[in-house]
């Protein structure tokens, strides 16, 4: 599905941070060679041209690793940080939200959320799609 056209002359980063801040996430995807690209980019890193187009990918995903980085609760507690393989092919860095820190395991099951606080930019992170069993 493609995306609404994000302009931005301050480059591919910015103007996914842009899509994100609307609450809409957005990967490129090469109409040349038709693979999906992430980390927003001006040239595909598969095929070399810059016939990047925006599309809206389906959002869902896989852990492929995890770690908890453990902090004091006055801090906000442990939280972890996650590799998220999307089912469209790339890998991407995030967090796992919605479950104990500790509780997100490899092959789980996930799909996207978008978390903005105050002024701040969006935030891409990812929730369990079901339960897991053990």
């Amino acid at each position: 599905m493609n995306a609404e056209p994000i302009e931005s002359d301050q480059g591919p980063l910015h103007a996914w941070q842009a899509a994100l801040n609307e609450g809409r996430f957005t990967l490129q995807r090469c109409t040349a060679c038709e693979r999906h690209v992430f980390y927003p980019r001006v040239l595909c890193p598969h095929c070399g041209t810059d016939a990047l187009d925006w599309v809206e990918p389906s959002g869902m995903g896989t852990v492929y690793s995890v770690t908890v980085v453990a902090r004091r609760e006055e801090q906000g507690g442990p939280y972890n940080v996650a590799l998220v393989d999307l089912d469209e092919g790339v890998r991407l860095m995030s967090r796992v939200e919605g479950i104990a820190a500790e509780d997100v395991e490899i092959d789980m099951r996930v799909c996207h959320g978008i978390v903005r606080e105050g002024d701040e930019d969006a935030v891409l992170v990812f929730r369990p799609l079901e339960k897991q069993s053990a």
